[in-house]
């Protein structure tokens, strides 16, 4: 950043002037003609700029550490390392690079020693960084009469951080030579020597860590070369222990093997650097956290059984791996607030808040890490802080806003020339604005993309707990001042106008006033968004204020199409069934048939028998299988199981009116459609398969208008009018030998008897005839050699009389897939 800064305040090349051009009226009467070229830009500086742009980029961070490494300009160097650092704090690899520049020049130690007391007293460091640190303690003290004392306190610096990780063998290993070789003059100093020795060994033997073995072996050599008499004892004591260390670190090494990969390889004489890179929360980022989060709490569990006593040993190792977790999991905000929990849980509190507050400086944009800031700093009481931090927030997520405005803007605007030459080649004749057609375009044209709206929502969470915190902390007064800048902010979405008008509502004494006016005052600019009002309409009949309610149904049903005025017609619907009164009800239903032409009229006095999720009418006189999975109040309140729309569902779910083309060669009639055209006609003697599934258009038989019904015995007149358009049927003949019912044995007429009815499956349901045609043309290789198998038969087109490909869409789950936003 300095050297950006150093950049930036460089003169900028101009022309010097000459004798022959002189610096006078006329030289700048001569400079309207062709400008002089700029330099061309270095290298350096076009990467400087783009981590201006995007200061978390690795890829130009490492090409940058390159050519400042190749300049063998020092000053560059020490920026470019600097700048890395504010990116990544406490990031081992790019320290150690750092350093390596500082240990070859005596006279570049006390730069250096200054380095090591800043990566070695902020935070906790790492092995790579500790074992780097005691080769230039040992290098640089070798002489002295406290040289032994500095190295031993080093080495104990070193291993009251890092003791417990897994990669401290050569360290452990270092301090035990190094005890073992202090020289001694009396007994009594040989036998403090010894117990020095053993101590370590006792304490390394009994971590998870690589080469614990070889330790182990040495500790048996040491203690049996001592006194073989108590040597039983000590190895007996520590023989559970040490087994339990190497157990774990089996567990240990299958959990940081996808944790740890190798290290990139290193450039010339620069060490190799790795540099945290921000998600992108694909398939291998989420496994990649699962992983973490699977190991964490791992090491929370106590894999070791460290008992009470020694709870301070446990505590160190699971804080060290915690502080591992975060370098490397660096814009992952979930592992942040994971370390805070765990940090708060026992006890440090001042150390989550500061953990919280790290770990908002790597991810400003976090939601989770700003609200548990916020929350935290309030139970401290300490709200002159939490002003800043919402104020901090809103402010990030607004420029987020600016610049995926911008850029989708910019998309636009290159696609428009694209859009304007393509509707010069349509029609000139527009179609008339009162056809089905021309609405139906308007409302495929969103106001903006999915994204910016998205975003905006998500923007309106934040003003939303910030007013809840300035209720809760200051009162209604505080939350209104925070509502009243949120009013003046474009991005403010709708969802903080009804989030305003509820808290009026029931934390300012059931004020219906102030909540209607923060209500009206929402419909000038959210007028459009059905969602709102159907918030704002539920709203008034939450409150029993009928008489609003209906002026404000009668007053924005006509500004919205058929499509998206539905969910208001059906809430008010639901509102006159229950408590309206009957002929109010049939004038209701009047206009709706108006409006939806094609819905039966059973559907509407299903509709007005019903309650909750509860639909006897469809159940027991229409034969119709629900899930009752509690009333969602919203849209038509029906609890039907989603459908997996298939090739022959959304040809059959065309409107009556609409003609399709007609065709020179027939398709092929499937099986369900004969099933179906079978339960439609007039023999009653017709056998059914015995158990056979429950069709997934039973089961939305509400949601799909157009679509045929599941028809029975005796249909409705209404119900065969509308299918006047499908498909004929063979004759009966063909169809009563294709639909012929097959005897089971008994034994499978028992199993099948044991398995669970149809209604219990709430699974993916796919089409039998589509699933046979795929088995009937799978090619399966022989086991025999010499036998030969034919090529399956070549698949029939479509519009020559075969069946239509099969439709595996996703699968929608109980509920046919979320509607709307949530």
């Amino acid at each position: 950043m300095h050297a950006l800064r150093q950049l930036q305040a460089a003169p900028q090349f101009s022309p010097t002037p000459t004798p022959t051009q002189p610096n006078s009226q006329e030289s700048l009467d001569r400079q309207q003609g062709p400008t002089p070229t700029p330099p061309p830009q270095s290298e350096w500086d076009r990467l400087r700029a783009q981590l201006r742009e995007r200061p978390i980029d690795a890829d130009v961070w490492l090409k940058l550490v390159d050519l400042a490494e190749d300049s063998g300009d020092m000053e560059k160097i020490k920026n470019t390392y600097e700048g890395m650092l504010e990116t990544y704090p406490n990031t081992p690899s790019v320290q150690i690079a750092y350093l390596k520049h500082f240990l070859d020049d005596p006279s570049q130690f006390s730069q250096a020693e200054a380095l090591f007391r800043r990566f070695l007293l902020r935070t906790t460091p790492s092995v790579e960084l500790l074992k780097f640190y005691l080769t230039y303690i040992s290098r640089r003290v070798t002489t002295g009469p406290n040289a032994r004392e500095v190295i031993r306190k080093c080495y104990d610096f070193a291993l009251g951080h890092i003791g417990q990780d897994k990669d401290s063998f050569e360290i452990w290993q270092d301090y035990i030579n190094f005890l073992k070789a202090g020289e001694t003059n009396t007994t009594w100093e040989e036998q403090q020597k010894m117990d020095a020795v053993r101590k370590a060994y006792q304490h390394a033997v009994q971590i998870p860590m690589e080469n614990v073995k070889r330790l182990w072996e040495e500790y048996q050599e040491f203690e049996n070369g001592l006194n073989r008499i108590t040597a039983k004892k000590f190895i007996s004591d520590l023989q559970e222990a040490h087994m339990q260390a190497r157990t774990v670190l089996n567990q240990l090494q299958e959990h940081l093997a996808a944790l740890f990969p190798p290290l990139p390889s290193a450039r010339g004489n620069r060490p190799a650097i790795w540099l945290p890179r921000p998600p992108t929360f694909n398939q291998g980022d989420k496994a990649l956290v699962q992983r973490w989060r699977l190991y964490l709490k791992w090491e929370e569990s106590n894999p070791l059984e460290i008992e009470e006593k020694d709870r301070t040993t446990l505590l160190q190792r699971v804080q060290s791996v915690y502080r591992k977790a975060v370098v490397r999991m660096r814009y992952y905000s979930e592992i942040w607030y994971m370390a805070y929990a765990w940090t708060k849980g026992i006890g440090k509190t001042d150390e989550a808040n500061a953990l919280l507050k790290s770990g908002i400086e790597a991810n400003p944009a976090s939601f989770v890490l700003n609200f548990a800031y916020a929350e935290a700093l309030e139970l401290q009481n300490n709200f002159t802080e939490v002003h800043p931090t919402y104020e901090k927030f809103v402010e990030v997520l607004r420029k987020d806003l600016e610049t995926t405005e911008q850029r989708v803007n910019a998309e636009n605007s290159s696609n428009s020339s694209l859009g304007s030459q393509n509707s010069q080649k349509t029609d000139t004749n527009p179609p008339s604005q009162n056809s089905s057609f021309a609405t139906q375009v308007s409302d495929d044209k969103p106001p903006r993309s999915k994204e910016l709206i998205e975003k905006r929502t998500d923007y309106g969470i934040a003003y939303i707990m910030y007013m809840r915190f300035g209720r809760r902390a200051e009162g209604l007064k505080s939350a209104r001042n925070i509502f009243g800048k949120a009013r003046r902010d474009r991005w403010t979405p709708w969802e903080v106008y009804e989030a305003a008008a509820l808290m009026e509502y029931h934390c300012g004494n059931k004020d219906v006033q102030v909540a209607s006016r923060i209500f009206e005052k929402g419909m000038e600019t959210f007028g459009e968004e059905v969602e709102f009002v159907l918030r704002y309409l539920g709203f008034l009949i939450s409150i029993n204020d009928e008489n609003n309610a209906r002026a404000l149904f009668e007053r924005v049903i006509g500004s919205f199409t058929a499509d998206k005025a539905r969910p208001l017609w059906e809430r008010w619907a639901r509102y006159e069934y229950q408590y309206g009164d009957l002929a109010a009800a049939h004038k209701l239903e009047k206009r709706m048939a108006e409006v939806y032409p094609n819905d039966p009229p059973i559907k509407r006095f299903a509709e007005r028998h019903k309650y909750l999720n509860i639909d006897a009418i469809a159940v027991r006189d229409l034969g119709f299988v629900l899930g009752r999975q509690g009333s969602r109040g919203s849209g038509s309140g029906s609890g039907a199981i989603g459908r997996s729309d298939t090739l022959q569902s959304l040809l059959a779910s065309q409107p009556k009116d609409t003609v399709p083309a007609p065709s020179s060669a027939k398709r092929a009639v499937s099986p369900e459609h004969r099933r179906r055209e079978e339960s439609r006609s007039e023999y009653p003697s017709k056998r059914q398969r015995p158990a056979s599934p429950v069709r997934e258009r039973d089961r939305d038989w509400r949601d799909s208008r157009d679509g045929p019904r599941n028809r029975r015995h005796g249909s409705p007149p209404w119900e065969r009018e509308r299918d006047r358009d499908a498909p004929p049927r063979k004759p009966l003949k063909e169809e009563k030998e294709e639909d012929k019912g097959i005897a089971l044995p008994s034994v499978l007429s028992w199993f099948v008897g044991t398995l669970p009815t149809a209604n219990s499956f709430d699974g993916p349901v796919f089409r039998t005839d589509d699933l046979m045609q795929v088995f009937r043309n799978a090619v399966i290789p022989s086991t025999t050699p010499a036998r030969t198998r034919s090529p399956p038969a070549p698949r029939t087109d479509v519009q020559a009389g075969g069946r239509p490909p099969p439709d595996y869409g996703p699968y929608q789950g109980p509920g046919g897939g979320r509607r709307g936003r949530w």
